[in-house]
């Protein structure tokens, strides 16, 4: 097997042309792409399209999604896009993904988006059967901490949460 097979570069080359057209319906469908490489730059580029509106996308993808390594994009992104509908669906990532890879992103961008509404889940990954994901937790409570006592710019926050 190729590690970059030909047919990857082509779509991806076609991706970036779509892209310029801002054609989001064409990521969202390329979401159920069998190459999990194509799905992740799908996601990644979702989020620097949209708002609101393709957080169900990506939450679905976190929740469903067959390859770790996509669902762990998925986890960040929705950290990085700061909104609160992404807080379920991590929440439920950080408690019930089977990766702790997973589980790990998703805690930590909880503690980026910075809501104390996901305080009871990080609390929680204190106790996960992983090292990494209860380190996670601990950077994620402690920004979370930080924003609602001391902080004095949220955007240094979201960047030092996780």
């Amino acid at each position: 097997m190729e590690l970059i097979p030909k047919d990857r570069l082509d779509l991806l080359s076609e991706m970036e042309e779509r892209y310029e057209k801002k054609d989001k319906k064409y990521f969202v469908n390329l979401l159920d792409n069998e190459d999990f490489v194509i799905r992740c730059r799908a996601v990644c580029i979702l989020v620097d399209m949209g708002g609101e509106d393709v957080v169900p996308y990506i939450a679905s993808v976190l929740k469903k999604d067959s390859n770790e390594l996509v669902r762990h994009e998925a986890a960040f992104s929705l950290g990085q896009m700061c909104l609160r509908s992404g807080i379920s669906p991590l929440e439920d990532a950080t408690r019930n993904d089977p990766s702790l890879f997973v589980r790990h992103e998703a805690a930590v961008a909880l503690g980026v988006i910075g809501s104390q509404d996901a305080k009871e889940t990080l609390q929680k990954a204190l106790e996960d059967s992983s090292e990494q994901v209860r380190d996670s937790a601990v950077v994620a409570l402690s920004n979370l901490k930080f924003m609602e006592s001391l902080c004095k710019n949220e955007r240094f926050a979201k960047l030092t949460g996780g």
